[in-house]
């Protein structure tokens, strides 16, 4: 598969980038083979595991990502 150009890429305005970067992230979420391949230090692997403690421990504190980024995306 040929990747895009890397320059035509970065011509690409802000927006755009982001919505790549997103969807590749997304992409990779996604897929249980790629998202093993994702390095984690001892420190990011222990806040994942603190993390889901608390989520575990109090299911309600938790609020859905698509509310969170409503709320820091919206215009001020």
């Amino acid at each position: 598969m040929a990747l895009p150009d890397r320059e035509e890429l970065l011509r690409l305005d802000v927006a755009t980038r982001l919505q790549l970067i997103e969807e590749l992230w997304d992409s990779i979420a996604s897929d249980p083979a790629a998202a093993s391949q994702v390095p984690l230090s001892d420190a990011e692997r222990a806040l994942l595991e603190q993390r889901l403690e608390q989520r575990q421990n109090d299911p309600t504190a938790a609020r859905p990502w698509a509310s969170i980024r409503a709320q820091i995306t919206k215009p001020r």
